[in-house]
């Protein structure tokens, strides 16, 4: 298979995942179906899974989770700056695997895929071929 397509998939894959979770939170999914469903369960989740975060600093780490999610995933669907952002959300992914697996045990960030994600992610930012993205235009 060319890589070209593979890296669109990877892009998109990781995209989606970012911005499904973010809409989640927000309310943007059927209650049937979401994991979070509003931002109050995002932000105790949040906490669970930062535990020595103090307890008025919760709120800017949902936050900031919120924004980088967004941020990435819009960057990588867009194909803006692909080697970094890829590289960011295969750290930020690891960070999130390894927190569930601290605070909660190894098995959630198994079942959800986190660690592969990451991995998904650090591969992407190996890709150097540029196809159907932004960069390509903007010549970076």
């Amino acid at each position: 298979m060319n890589t070209k397509y593979i890296k669109v998939f990877l892009r998109i894959a990781l995209a989606v995942g970012f911005l499904s979770a973010c809409a989640d939170r927000f309310g943007m999914w059927d209650a049937a179906i979401s994991a979070w469903g509003n931002w109050n369960s995002f932000v105790e989740y949040t906490q669970l899974l930062n535990p020595w975060v103090p307890g008025q600093m919760i709120s800017f780490v949902a936050v900031a989770a919120t924004f980088l999610e967004i941020l990435f995933g819009l960057s990588l669907l867009l194909g803006f700056k692909t080697k970094f952002f890829a590289q960011l959300s295969g750290v930020l992914l690891l960070l999130f695997g390894l927190s569930m697996t601290f605070s909660t045990g190894i098995k959630g960030p198994l079942d959800y895929s986190v660690f592969t994600a990451s991995a998904a992610a650090f591969a992407l930012s190996t890709m150097s071929s540029k196809y159907l993205e932004l960069d390509k235009v903007l010549g970076s």
